[in-house]
């Protein structure tokens, strides 16, 4: 087991080895995926989520090891650069890599405990939610700021930003799920095309659009219909898939 630590966590490496060692026995259970599992547990008086990555298979065991950083450590690494821009999301408190001869075997990444309000999905199923138009404008000014840092979050999606309510008008937004990222320079059709795994209805697009043409000094109407572009050949696309994994059900038990 090998432990890398945030430097202002280095007290902690007999409690978080502990921890992975009854990882499976132990903890509170905050998500448990088909992929990855996250549970939270308290190391001296403090809330921390440990993130259990799916094992990979025989090829991208090796890959790990050798040719790619893992998961686990692209999300370490990466939040630490979002902090260092100014951008929120849960403190990296460390990674760990359990390795043999042939490649990894078992990574966790591991943060601070946010405790959130609610998440952008609460935006997308609740039309009438609480200053929903004020919260989608500093949301919008949130991804304006990542793609100004060039950052392109590519997993940008309604589950993917914990949103805290600091006052009546102020908001926080703690991006989660970091290891899909890239650091590139942000043209216009890529930080429209970034909002597509939103699943943003007609009005949210409009608000958000108005607003984001502001921050970027373009037209409405320009940014209007490439984010509005984007989120339908997305939903298109998402729309299909489901569509043709249906049709083989219902050949297969027509079968």
């Amino acid at each position: 087991m090998i432990i890398h630590l945030h430097f202002q966590y280095q007290q902690l490496n007999k409690e978080l080895q502990s921890i992975i060692e009854d990882f499976e026995t132990s903890g509170e259970a905050v998500t448990i995926g088909q992929r990855n599992v996250i549970k939270q547990f308290e190391v001296k008086g403090e809330a921390i989520n440990v993130k259990s990555f799916k094992k990979p298979n025989v090829f991208n065991s090796f890959v790990y090891k050798y040719i790619r950083k893992s998961k686990a450590k692209r999300s370490f690494e990466y939040a630490n650069k979002l902090i260092a821009c100014n951008i929120l999301t849960p403190f990296p408190i460390a990674y760990i890599e359990n390795t043999n001869i042939f490649g990894l075997t078992t990574s966790y990444y591991i943060s601070k405990h946010v405790t959130y309000d609610f998440d952008f999905r609460d935006l997308i199923h609740q039309p009438q939610f609480p200053n929903r138009k004020e919260i989608l404008q500093q949301f919008t000014a949130f991804t304006f700021k990542l793609h100004e840092n060039n950052i392109n979050f590519l997993d940008h999606s309604p589950g993917n930003t914990l949103i805290v309510k600091k006052s009546e008008n102020k908001y926080d937004f703690y991006l989660i799920d970091l290891n899909r990222m890239r650091f590139e320079t942000m043209d216009f059709n890529k930080r429209m095309h970034n909002f597509r795994r939103l699943w943003l209805s007609k009005t949210m697009v409009k608000v958000m659009s108005e607003t984001y043409s502001k921050l970027y000094n373009t037209s409405y109407e320009e940014t209007y219909s490439l984010m509005l572009k984007h989120s339908r050949g997305f939903r298109k696309k998402i729309n299909s898939k489901k569509l043709r994994r249906s049709g083989r059900k219902m050949k297969f038990k027509s079968e």
